[in-house]
């Protein structure tokens, strides 16, 4: 069975990114679970910070809900044609928390939602060198890549079975890659 840990790469509170993170978590195939968790009180990095306080609590708390899980989703925004700096923050501060046990092996998959025409593609591309550099399982399978997301998503819910279909095979396809990799 199993888990997955959806993390939406975006604070804000109407986030496209947070409610496909939500709708993958309703898609998961039988046997899979997919919770959803956010970047929401995490400071922006400093070592200085880490020296004097140690690792924030918010971080601590997100590294415990990733090591509970058997996959990571990672649904990031695009921003400006690359990685959004807050979910980069969250990920740097998890490496320096305990990167081996967080990141190495971990199969992670990558999907992402933003308003503009090219979907995430790049922000996606542009994760690979960083998710390499971890040591993770990337799952290359199936893609989501929504662009115009304002005009999918209505009250939180999707306007487009296209997306949910394509959405619930991914999971499926990356539940089984999860299976694969931990026998």
């Amino acid at each position: 069975m199993p888990r997955i840990l959806a993390l939406s790469g975006s604070l804000r509170a109407g986030s496209y990114n947070t409610q496909l993170a939500r709708l993958a978590s309703t898609l998961a195939p039988p046997g899979t679970t997919v919770d959803v968790a956010t970047l929401h009180g995490i400071p922006l990095y400093d070592a200085d910070l880490e020296e004097h306080s140690g690792i924030p609590a918010a971080v601590e708390q997100l590294k415990q809900q990733i090591l509970a899980c058997d996959g990571l989703l990672l649904v990031t925004p695009e921003y400006n044609n690359g990685i959004p700096g807050v979910m980069k923050n969250g990920i740097d501060w998890l490496s320096r928390a305990d990167r081996t046990a967080i990141f190495s092996d971990r199969p992670v998959c990558v999907i992402g939602a933003t308003p503009g025409g090219w979907g995430t593609l790049s922000a996606q591309s542009a994760w690979l060198p960083t998710l390499r550099m971890l040591g993770t399982r990337e799952y290359h399978g199936h893609k989501v890549l929504l662009s115009h997301a304002a005009s999918v998503f209505s009250d939180g819910a999707p306007k487009d079975e296209t997306l949910e279909r394509t959405l619930a095979e991914l999971l499926t396809g990356f539940s089984d890659y999860i299976v694969q990799q931990t026998r």
